[in-house]
């Protein structure tokens, strides 16, 4: 590209030099030939001055000295040369300049200026100066010549600049071009600088806006992949352990395990919508979570940990107030909401999971405990992989985020014994003091 752009402004700047060398070429020539003219005219004049008007009569002329180039010489009426130098026979500029006007002609090589000689009123000779056409075209060589060494010099200086210029505006395109390699090779933290050329600066930024959104989609695209295969994992292995347990055990009654069959089979379907629901959380056309009353949520909640818990020799228990088990929440969130904090004292925990509902006015708080301790961070503690490192460790990051999707707010509430706490906001106040004492408890 360099190589492109200072071939064009090279281009450039001769054409310019072009333009402007050959008119003032043809200026000098001009020029030059007119000064020589008017020199000419000069000297015959200065000589025609000195012709006394007894010439006729024999009278001798003395001719100005000082010309160092030409011939000056001095004609009768008869075009004869009486003194000076010059044809013998006057020429056909000489002629005509008997007739009293002054005449400036080329021919034979040489510009020749002739002025008549005026006495009592009549023309009484001419006055004719010459020189070759040759010493004239030597100073407009020599002319022509400096103005080409200037031409030289301009087009070298051109030369530098255009090199430059091709640089300065090069290097930040070979840079973006650089950039945009490194993002497909897969490095999405390379961003384009600025190099304070505003056309570039704007590809450049372009370029980086460009980069972010495709970083931002790739996340999402993989936070979405790691979201769904959390939340299927442990639905489809209580599905399997069902239908096995079913088929391995004498007597069994089908239709018992085909219910529990179908209850995980719905379970993850609700599961699928809220994580492309989460996915789908900043587009407008995302599907408003439907309310469900919260007792029958931990009660189908405590169904499906009952069995996991219980072949590690461990409880689940519920413990509401009946008359909150009516208390409206968002169905399917905080379903999953509760199946990762479950699950996560299942892999982390020790003893009894309980599970508290409270009504605490202007949202539903669920709290889930059991016997372990949590030796992190809380800070860190919703980070992806801040548990078992990069890629794993995303069920408390997928839970906090589905809760503010939802409007809700999960946080770590104690830490021996571990206790985190889920805090919905209730959908059945009506008047607006209500509503900001919700703000009030979720902020």
């Amino acid at each position: 590209m360099r190589q492109r752009v200072a071939r064009v402004a090279l281009v450039a700047a001769l054409v310019a030099l072009l333009l402007l060398a050959v008119p003032l070429a043809v200026v000098i020539r001009a020029s030059f030939f007119a000064d020589e003219r008017g020199e000419l005219e000069r000297a015959a004049m200065a000589a025609a001055v000195r012709v006394s008007p007894d010439f006729a009569t024999g009278d001798p002329v003395e001719l100005p000295s000082g010309r160092s180039e030409g011939r000056l010489g001095v004609y009768d009426a008869r075009l004869r040369l009486r003194t000076g130098t010059g044809p013998a026979t006057a020429d056909t500029a000489t002629r005509q300049a008997l007739n009293g006007s002054v005449v400036q002609r080329q021919s034979d090589g040489e510009l020749v200026a002739a002025v008549p000689v005026s006495g009592n009123e009549r023309v009484i000779g001419v006055v004719r100066a010459s020189t070759s056409t040759g010493s004239v075209w030597s100073r407009i060589l020599l002319a022509w010549a400096a103005l080409l060494g200037a031409a030289l010099v301009a087009l070298g200086a051109a030369v530098l600049v255009a090199r430059r210029q091709a640089r300065a505006l090069s290097s930040p395109l070979e840079s973006l071009s650089r950039t945009s390699r490194a993002v497909a090779d897969g490095d999405l933290t390379a961003r384009a600088g600025l190099c304070g050329i505003p056309e570039i600066d704007s590809v450049a930024r372009t370029h980086n806006v460009m980069v972010q959104r495709l970083a931002s989609l790739l996340q999402h695209e993989r936070h979405f992949t790691a979201n769904a295969s959390h939340q299927l994992r442990t639905p489809l292995t209580g599905l399997q352990l069902g239908l096995e347990t079913a088929l391995e055990t004498p007597g069994a009654d089908p239709r018992a395990a085909l219910r529990d069959a179908l209850e995980q089979s719905s379970h993850l379907h609700h599961t699928i919508d809220e994580v492309l629901r989460l996915a789908r959380s900043q587009d407008a056309s995302a599907v408003e979570p439907v309310d469900e009353a919260v007792g029958d949520l931990l009660e189908r909640a405590e169904r499906r940990w009952h069995g996991p818990l219980a072949r590690d020799g461990r409880r689940i228990e519920l413990v509401l107030d009946p008359a909150n088990a009516g208390l409206p929440v968002p169905g399917r969130t905080t379903d999953q909401i509760l199946d990762v904090l479950l699950d996560n004292a299942h892999r982390h925990g020790r003893g009894t999971v309980t599970v508290t509902l409270r009504d605490i006015g202007a949202a539903v708080a669920l709290d889930v405990a059991d016997e372990g301790t949590v030796a992190l961070d809380p800070k860190s503690l919703f980070a992806r992989g801040a548990t078992t490192g990069p890629g794993e460790g995303i069920g408390l990051s997928l839970a906090a985020d589905l809760a503010g999707a939802a409007g809700a707010r999960l946080s770590l509430t104690g830490t021996s014994p571990t206790r985190f706490t889920l805090l919905v906001p209730r959908d059945d106040q009506g008047d607006d003091g209500d509503e900001s004492a919700t703000g009030g408890i979720l902020a």
